[in-house]
């Protein structure tokens, strides 16, 4: 389980690593876009967005090959007790509508980092951002606790990729709110 573990963990540390440096760095980032360096994209906005959408493939594909190695069948089926599964499927559209209230909130410019790259993003304080201090990373990993509650719940590998996102997810949150905005 350590090498799964070590690998899931490098895997998913690209997009963390990545927003890390976007947000920190915006400048260096600015500058790659505009010599089409990520992706081909010219637009620092534009360029986070196409690069959130590969991380997400990442990661899903992190998740699949997890069920798919820890997995007793082909395709991988959910293992929990039909009570865990439906708190596994609350969690997880919860989630959801955490990260999609922010989408809705903030659009565009705001989600991928537009106040750092040189976009004015007014403040919001408003739902969701009025209930929980970063309702996406929040929501993201509400999101993955309740997948793998239902896919991989009760076998002790179950908790191994949320703990990872969690603790990756929250030094990011720690990483990002220690630079002020610019």
């Amino acid at each position: 389980m350590w090498i799964a573990a070590s690998l899931a963990t490098a895997l998913l540390l690209i997009e963390r690593l990545a927003y890390i440096f976007v947000w920190r760095h915006p400048e260096h980032f600015r500058k790659f876009c505009a010599r089409g360096l990520v992706l081909g994209q010219h637009d620092p906005v534009d360029a986070l967005r196409t690069l959130f959408v590969v991380f997400k493939f990442i990661q899903i594909g992190v998740f699949i090959g997890w069920f798919m190695h820890f997995g007793e069948s082909f395709p991988p089926l959910p293992t929990a007790s039909w009570p865990v599964i439906l708190a596994g499927i609350f969690l997880f559209v919860f989630g959801q509508a955490l990260n999609l209230s922010v989408f809705w909130r903030l659009g565009k410019v705001g989600v991928f980092y537009g106040n750092r790259l040189g976009h004015r993003v007014p403040w919001v304080e408003g739902f969701p951002f009025s209930i929980v201090p970063h309702p996406q990373y929040l929501g993201t990993l509400i999101s993955i606790w309740g997948l793998f509650l239902i896919m991989r719940h009760p076998h002790p590998d179950w908790v191994v990729l949320p703990l990872i996102s969690t603790v990756l997810y929250l030094a990011a949150m720690r990483l990002e709110s220690s630079v002020t905005d610019s």
